[in-house]
């Protein structure tokens, strides 16, 4: 005898496959959180070791900024220093001037010639004094002009003509002078 199946055997294959269906759904489902899951906490992970890297580079640029700040205070008190120096020295240099003008006066000074009043102001300086002719004036200013390293561009500010009272030999006739030299640096100074 022929075996007749008289149960619904499709109804139970479509249930089936529908059943089969929605455990692959549910399944994909919980795959793709689990996925998901993994990829966020790989990418926390990854962000907490960058931030640990940001806060420690953060740290170290406060230390350099801090050095920064040190070497720029430095930098500071080297320029006021190199100040100090530069004006020692200066004054260093500048000590002996006086002596050297002097010294350059008395080798320039011409026979008949006498200086009264001598007179620094910055770098030049006026020199008053008497000559017995103007020809004694013209030769200082040569001499000035001319061959010394201490005292150049002699400019003759005044001349003029008076009487001067000497005890053994009278009056005589004499010219006071006024001039102006700009004060030099010798080259072996």
């Amino acid at each position: 005898m022929t075996a007749i199946n008289l149960l619904p055997h499709r109804e139970w294959a479509r249930k089936k496959r529908r059943e089969q269906f929605y455990l692959h759904v549910v399944l994909a489902a919980l795959a793709g959180v689990l996925l998901a899951a993994v990829v966020y906490a790989a990418f926390e992970a990854r962000i907490a070791v960058q931030e640990g890297r940001n806060q420690l580079l953060q740290r170290e640029i406060a230390k350099l900024d801090a050095q920064i700040k040190e070497i720029t205070t430095l930098q500071d008190e080297l320029e006021a220093l190199k100040a100090r120096q530069g004006a020692v020295e200066s004054l260093q240099a500048d000590r002996n001037v006086p002596v050297h003008v002097l010294n350059e006066l008395v080798l320039r000074l011409p026979d008949g010639v006498i200086l009264r009043t001598i007179k620094q102001e910055g770098s030049t300086i006026a020199i008053t004094g008497v000559a017995q002719s103007q020809e004694r004036v013209s030769e200082l200013l040569r001499n000035f002009s001319g061959s010394s390293t201490w005292l150049r561009q002699p400019q003759l500010i005044e001349i003029a003509a008076a009487m001067m009272n000497f005890n053994p030999g009278g009056q005589r006739r004499v010219f006071n002078f006024s001039l102006r030299v700009v004060l030099g640096k010798a080259e072996a100074g």
